[in-house]
Formats: structure tokens, C-alpha cells, sequence
């Protein structure tokens, strides 16, 4: 007899990075632009995200890909016109957790398998990256391709308008739960999640509303202030923040340090996330612009 299907299993995850020098050694994948999560096939599906969140209900058009027992990891992707992930669409979805025909239809859902973790009564935890590929691979259940750690593969996704890369070493294990050097992430643009500690009231147009968010990250020392976004929104995202947030509402500010303005503040407990062109020498995000919450992730993670 086999050795029982692991549930949960904890995603691997990587660190964000250049390529590397030794580009002979890793395998580049495409970095998709989606929530990442498990799928454990034993008799029925589940499907988890990190912590062991269960989206199995959220995204109901995921198959089985007809395999009898086995845990994939991967992406949740929801795909523009033009075929490219789009997060925008994703955000539609995420936030259903029975979501009816209606919306499967205008923002289905694509899972994108990118690794084996378990086949058949065999943990694969410690084979080689390069050998669970080679397995994934032989299922041909849609797995995209890994390319040589010196293509171009980098170049090509700036001018697709795709996320980056992730950077595999060819002969790492799989070590659940662990942010390794291992994987290495990166991207063509630079984003980064942020917790939301109050807002701004709108003006004009946005009155009554929201009119932009403070951001912040969390330090040593506390929740740190890290700047204000107010682009990158649409109304109706606008008006679901504003649903959101209203119900946090505290009288003092969540900060340990200053926030210009007068603002509303919020109990630090939901996670977005932001592109932006740089650090300021005092530790502000120059040019944020809102790309949307990122429910799979938990405020305490959110570091600087």
C-alpha cells in the first residue's frame, strides 16, 4: 500500500530576486499573474490555498484533469481576450464564495499546474524539481512549459505585458510551508502587498466615498505608514471598498508612525496589493497604483 494523500499541504514559495549567475542550473517559468493554490484529488477534489484555505466552492469549473489520486500546486488565473492573466478579472471572483453560473461565465477561472507533489500513494516532496516536472509533464494535463535558466524567456514576458519569471533550481526538493532561495521570483514590474490602516474621503466625483487608501507595512516597531494610493480604481472597486472598510472603522490611527492629512482609520486587516516605481529615501512608495485586494494573504505577513 501507498503512503496516504498529505491534506493540507502548505505552498513552497520563493523570494523575490534577479536571475541568477549559475542560469545552467535553474528552470524559468512563466510568474502567473493569479492566486496560488493546492489541488488534492483523492475519490473528489479540494482545493486549498496557503493556511489551508479552502476555495473548493470559489471555483467550481476546476476539474479533476482525470486523475484518480494525487496534489497538485499551481495558479488560479482568470484570462483576458488576448489570452494573458488578468488580475483585474480575478478580482470578480475571488471574493465569491458561490459564485452562480452568471459569473462563471464572464470570469471563468484556468488552473495553470506548475508542480507534483503526490501521485498515486508516492509523496514526491523529495524528488528533484526536474523529476517532479518530468512526471507532471507525462499526466499532460495542461502543465505550461519550464525553459533553460539562459533563455530569454525574461524578455519575452515584458513584451507580452506578463508578470516576470520564477527561477527554479532544476535539483531542489519540495519543502512545504518554506520560502526558499530556491525559487527565485522576478518580476518585470514591481509590486508588493500592503495592509490598508484608513482612507481618504473623496472628492468631486468620489465624494462620499473613497477617495484613496493608506498603506502600510508592518515593522518592528508596528504598523508603518508607506504612502496613500488613489489611482488605479474603478467605481465599482470603489464602491466594494467602501462596503469594506466602513465596517472596520476605529478612532485612532493603527500607525506607530505620522500620516499626513486627515484620513479615516481602519482595523489593519485587509491586504492589497500595489505596482509602483520605487522606494523614497523615507521609506514611501513613489507613484502607487491599486491592483486589488489580496485576500490570500494575511496582514502579519505583510513586512517591510
Amino acid at each position: 500500500m501507498g503512503q496516504p494523500m498529505p491534506y493540507p499541504v502548505e505552498p513552497m514559495l520563493a523570494v523575490p530576486g534577479e536571475l541568477p549567475s549559475d542560469r545552467e542550473q535553474y528552470g524559468l517559468e512563466v510568474k502567473w499573474d493569479g492566486i496560488r493554490a493546492l489541488v488534492h484529488l483523492d475519490g473528489g477534489m479540494r482545493v486549498t490555498g496557503r493556511h489551508g484555505a479552502d476555495y473548493t466552492r470559489r471555483y467550481p469549473e476546476i476539474s479533476g484533469f482525470g486523475l484518480k489520486s494525487a496534489v497538485l500546486d499551481g495558479e488560479l488565473v482568470a484570462l483576458d481576450q488576448h489570452g494573458r492573466p488578468s488580475f483585474l478579472r480575478l478580482q470578480r471572483r475571488m471574493h465569491l464564495t458561490d459564485p452562480e453560473p452568471a459569473m462563471l461565465e464572464l470570469y471563468p477561472i484556468t488552473y495553470v499546474p506548475f508542480d507534483l507533489l503526490y501521485l498515486d500513494g508516492t509523496p514526491l516532496f523529495d524528488l528533484s524539481y526536474r523529476d517532479r516536472r518530468a512526471l507532471l509533464d507525462e499526466l499532460d494535463i495542461g502543465a505550461p512549459p519550464y525553459f533553460p535558466g539562459e533563455s530569454d524567456l525574461l524578455s519575452a514576458t515584458y513584451e507580452q505585458g506578463l508578470e516576470g519569471v520564477v527561477a527554479k533550481r532544476l535539483d531542489s526538493p519540495y519543502r512545504s510551508g518554506v520560502r526558499t532561495p530556491w525559487w527565485i521570483k522576478v518580476k518585470n514590474l514591481t509590486t508588493r502587498e500592503v495592509v490598508i490602516g484608513g482612507w481618504k474621503p473623496g472628492k468631486g466625483r468620489r465624494s462620499g466615498g473613497v477617495g484613496s487608501l493608506v498603506l502600510g507595512v508592518f515593522t518592528d516597531e508596528g504598523l508603518t505608514y508607506v504612502g496613500h494610493v488613489g489611482t488605479g480604481f474603478t467605481d465599482t472597486v470603489l464602491d466594494e471598498l467602501y462596503a469594506l472598510l466602513r465596517p472596520l472603522e476605529i478612532p485612532r490611527s493603527p500607525f506607530r508612525n505620522q500620516v499626513p492629512w486627515r484620513n479615516r482609520w481602519v482595523r489593519p486587516d485587509l491586504v492589497g496589493e500595489v505596482a509602483y516605481t520605487m522606494w523614497t529615501d523615507e521609506q514611501r512608495l513613489r507613484h502607487p497604483v491599486w491592483r486589488g485586494l489580496r485576500p490570500d494573504k494575511l496582514p502579519a505577513e505583510v513586512t517591510l
